[in-house]
């Protein structure tokens, strides 16, 4: 049986990377997680990854700070993430590039949609840093953007929860876990799976989302070989 999708978008949380330091890079972690995406780059998924920043800065938590500014640094710090996961990647064999949306010759490639696609066709992993280049638009955004453009089959959202639920389960113990749910209404429930606008971009671009735990990193795996892990989003469901 051949792979269930032949090119996706892997979006990892900069705090999955800090593992239970909670600020920085655990290597331990970041090594569980290169191993599962060489596992799935063996399998000839072509894979485009968003790594977000939130282990080095939090913009939105800072207090007196200008809103530009701060979403700037957070945009410095994904190019750290994104730099490290391409130096675990290519100490296992996995050729891969990163592309900058804000131009840093001497460290990354600048974003060119043509280029990164050619990436993805010769078999490179591409991991995509800065975001959009714009603040105000969150990784997630930029995810579901580049997505879009290299034309993914779908997002994996890895999170530090291992689905999406109708509550917090850390605070309520009661919590529903969904299995399967549309855009329209983790929209109307105000789930925050992700920011609302990354979540109208992937409805408006009819681009499905799996939302799974990064605790577990061989689920990208799992999701690949077709079995059923995390919760499923999509337009209709």
């Amino acid at each position: 049986m051949g792979i269930k999708y032949k090119r996706i978008m892997l979006k990892i949380s900069g705090e999955a990377l800090a593992g239970s330091k909670e600020f920085g890079i655990d290597h331990e972690v970041l090594g569980e997680i290169s191993d599962r995406i060489k596992e799935a780059w063996e399998m000839g998924t072509e894979i485009g990854i968003v790594v977000g920043g939130g282990n080095f800065w939090r913009g939105r938590s800072s207090t007196g700070m200008d809103r530009t500014t701060a979403d700037h640094m957070g945009m410095m710090a994904t190019v750290i993430n994104s730099l490290a996961l391409q130096d675990a990647l290519e100490d296992r064999g996995v050729p891969t590039r990163v592309q900058s949306a804000i131009d840093m010759p001497r460290i990354a490639e600048s974003y060119i949609r043509r280029r990164a696609v050619r990436h993805l066709e010769k078999k490179r992993v591409v991991i995509f840093a800065c975001g959009t280049g714009n603040p105000y638009f969150s990784t997630d955004t930029a995810a579901v953007l580049r997505a879009a453009e290299i034309e993914a089959e779908i997002i994996l959202l890895a999170k530090n929860v291992d689905a999406v639920y109708d509550s917090d389960p850390k605070v309520n113990q009661d919590a529903i876990r969904f299995d399967k749910i549309s855009y329209m209404e983790v929209l109307q429930r105000q789930l925050g799976v992700m920011d609302t606008t990354a979540t109208s971009l992937c409805m408006d671009n009819n681009i499905p989302l799996l939302v799974f735990s990064i605790r577990e990193p061989e689920n990208i795996v799992k999701v690949l070989n077709g079995e059923k892990v995390g919760t499923f989003v999509a337009r209709e469901v």
